[in-house]
């Protein structure tokens, strides 16, 4: 709450100094209830009576305040965004948990994404996840915790072995083609090279190019020996042991071109959030925002409480402690 006229408030100090005065000057009269002249002091009734200044002072420092218009103000924003559809494809094949990332390679590309979706609210987002094949995790929403939640949710072993980039983009597409948004994008993370799937990934990069559909590819990881899975034990878990492990680069960097798109390599966890953070700010989202400023008067609330604390004080006086002067 603020006060569009405070000036008002320096009328309280010579209201205070007269009240005080007037408190202090001397009665000729004597009091009493005109019921009986012999109660004692120590009554209800000469205890209210005593109190009853205390209703006017109240109304005096009301009616200032309202004088000081009080008013109370809030902003209305209206939002605005061309937003965009963005779906995420991510590689959770066996390779993805090695070890060259701390604690690996998917836990390190899940919090990445996590953070990416935070910064796009305006953006319908979904999630593709992809090993030998590839199942959609989450729909295209404006919900990014649901987003977020389903990429914590994301886990190796759910789907057969293997990589299949092609059959990951192609379902990415699948969920994205019928957008209406202007701007449509697909990110791409992978690790490894194409080994699974019935869709080779420059036929995927061809049919996203058809649909104007723009593809960042980013690959994660290191070259050489790394330590990762090399089998599964009985009771589902990995077995780990040095390998070495190579990257297709050239394939992700002919898809992204052929999309107008673009290939990030990721070497570490700082390169993966900074590669993040480029595509931020390559696809940004259009908003335009309008502000709108509300005012509500309050003055009103202080002179009816005023009005209240003065009609009580005639109330008491005239009709519980009536009083005579002797």
């Amino acid at each position: 709450m603020t006060f569009a006229d405070p000036l008002w408030f320096l009328l309280a100090l010579p209201v205070t100094w007269l009240l005080w005065r007037w408190s202090k000057a001397p009665r000729a009269a004597m009091l009493v209830p005109v019921s009986t002249a012999y109660i004692s002091a120590s009554g209800w009734r000469i205890s209210t009576l005593r109190h009853l200044q205390w209703f006017h002072r109240i109304s005096l420092v009301l009616l200032i305040m309202a004088m000081a218009r009080p008013q109370r103000h809030w902003t209305e924003e209206k939002v605005k965004a061309d937003a965009l559809d963005i779906v995420l494809a991510m590689d959770i094949s066996p390779s993805m948990l090695s070890r060259d990332f701390d604690p690996d390679r998917l836990a390190v590309a899940k919090q990445v994404a996590v953070d990416f979706v935070e910064k796009r609210p305006h953006d319908r987002i979904g999630l593709v996840a992809f090993s030998a094949e590839a199942f959609t995790q989450c729909p295209l929403t404006a919900d990014k915790k649901m987003v977020q939640n389903f990429i914590r949710e994301l886990a190796v072993g759910r789907l057969e072995d293997g990589t299949a980039i092609g059959m990951g983009l192609a379902t990415a597409l699948n969920r994205i083609k019928s957008s209406e948004a202007k701007s449509k994008i697909v990110i791409l993370l992978t690790d490894g090279e194409n080994n699974a799937g019935d869709i080779s990934p420059t036929q995927a990069a061809e049919l996203a190019a058809t649909l104007g559909i723009r593809v960042y590819t980013v690959g994660i990881g290191t070259e050489g020996y790394v330590m990762s899975p090399v089998q599964r034990a009985p009771n589902g878990s990995y077995l780990f042991s040095p390998r070495y492990v190579t990257f297709d680069t050239e394939l992700l960097q002919q898809m992204a071109a052929m999309t107008n798109g673009r290939f990030f390599r990721a070497y570490s966890e700082r390169d993966l959030a900074g590669i993040y953070n480029e595509i931020d700010k390559l696809e940004k989202t259009r908003i335009e925002v309008s502000t709108f400023q509300r005012t509500t008067e309050l003055a009103g609330y202080f002179i009816l409480a005023a009005l209240i604390f003065i009609f009580s004080e005639l109330m008491l006086r005239w009709l519980v402690v009536r009083t005579i002067n002797i």
